[in-house]
């Protein structure tokens, strides 16, 4: 009696085996256990230079190694990635312990941050978006997102001027 079950028990494995096996997430671990996806991870990162239709207009942006548009969030620090919970599922950073760079006159480094490796360019953070095809940007301007640039003007350590409260006009009434 015993037999055939130990039959289909063994059935069962072999299909899991040939279909890639079982998810961190389906055996049980929580999302933050699991494996990232693939482009995301920390395989190397590359980072690379493409010719994509952003807004009407072609521009040079950068993307990873499976063609996916890069972006930054205006949010971030230099040090510090406010991408968490949801918009990182969203957003997932793209992390790596070794990024390279082809075609990208910036510099492109690590940062240790809650993501882990997150990769960096002139200290923007980079991010994915889940939505995108490669070589398509469809989140330019969604949730504080924008796609990244060659020219995009090195980061400081203090939040983005998007958040920045300008200074009040001396105008002689005080308020």
């Amino acid at each position: 009696m015993r037999h055939p079950r130990i039959i289909i028990g063994g059935i069962g494995l072999a299909v899991v085996a040939a279909v890639g096996g079982v998810t961190a997430a389906a055996a049980g671990a929580t999302p933050a256990a699991s494996v990232p996806a693939a482009g995301h991870g920390a395989m190397a990162a590359t980072v690379r230079t493409a010719p994509v239709t952003v807004a009407g207009k072609t521009e040079t942006i950068l993307v990873n190694a499976h063609g996916l548009p890069l972006y930054f969030y205006r949010p971030d620090t230099a040090a510090e990635s406010f991408v968490t919970g949801g918009l990182a599922r969203l957003w997932p950073p793209l992390t790596s312990a070794a990024p390279t760079a082809a075609g990208a006159s910036g510099k492109v480094t690590v940062v240790h941050d809650a993501h882990g490796r997150q990769v960096a360019y002139n200290g923007h953070l980079l991010y994915t978006f889940t939505s995108d095809p490669a070589g398509r940007v469809t989140g330019q301007g969604f949730q504080n997102f924008f796609v990244a640039t060659l020219g995009l003007a090195p980061a400081t350590n203090s939040p983005s001027a998007a958040t920045t409260i300008p200074a009040a006009p001396s105008g002689g009434y005080g308020y």
